[in-house]
């Protein structure tokens, strides 16, 4: 009798409750094997480049690197992304499957669909929320990655110089990108233009 290979799975969550949790529930299915965890965006990385899984579960907002900044670089390899996360939000559905993630969560679902998402997704289906998906394709992100990388710092309290420092620019540059965000959101400055972009899911 012919026994069939485990779906090995990274788990990528920063909550470390969480993430011990959602092993501990996997690990329950027979055909599921948590291969490691990871409770950082880069460290997420560092794991599906070393154990090369089928499946990366991702929370999105993480330290060091986003689940759809790490959708992003390991897209067009072998391993396929489902995203579970508390943000029921078009944007962040929208900029995952652009980054190539195939599936898409919210951790208010009952557990059991995690385990079926992740076969699906294995079998190279998608598993989205319907409504949200539906949403998800009526209002484009107007935000250009830098754009999107400048206003983040900004929200975070970063001065014009300070961001300008990280992103290795120049203060006048930086100005420009923040001007064409405010401009784009029709808001009145920058802590505005992220609040807007945050709940659209942009940011």
């Amino acid at each position: 009798m012919t026994v069939r290979a485990k779906i090995r799975v990274v788990l990528a969550e920063d909550q470390e409750m969480v993430m011990g949790a959602l092993a501990a529930l996997l690990d329950l299915e027979g055909d599921i094997e948590v291969v490691a965890q990871a409770s950082n965006g880069k460290l997420a990385l560092e794991a599906v480049r070393k154990h090369q899984p089928d499946v990366l579960i991702s929370d999105i907002e993480m330290p060091e690197l986003t689940g759809i900044e790490v959708a992003q670089a390991i897209k067009g390899g072998s391993t396929r992304v489902v995203i579970v996360t508390t943000f029921a939000r078009a944007g962040y559905l929208r900029r995952a499957m652009e980054a190539g993630a195939t599936g898409y969560l919210l951790k208010a679902r009952p557990a059991r669909e995690l385990a079926d998402a992740v076969r699906k997704i294995h079998q190279g289906m998608r598993v989205v929320d319907p409504d949200l998906a539906t949403e998800a394709w009526g209002e484009s992100d107007p935000l250009t990655d830098r754009e999107r990388a400048v206003l983040r710092l900004a929200a975070d309290g970063e001065s014009t110089e300070a961001i300008a420092r990280k992103l290795h620019l120049s203060p006048g540059t930086v100005r420009n990108y923040l001007s064409e965000a405010i401009d784009k959101l029709g808001a009145s400055n920058r802590i505005e233009a992220a609040r807007i972009a945050r709940e659209k899911g942009w940011l």
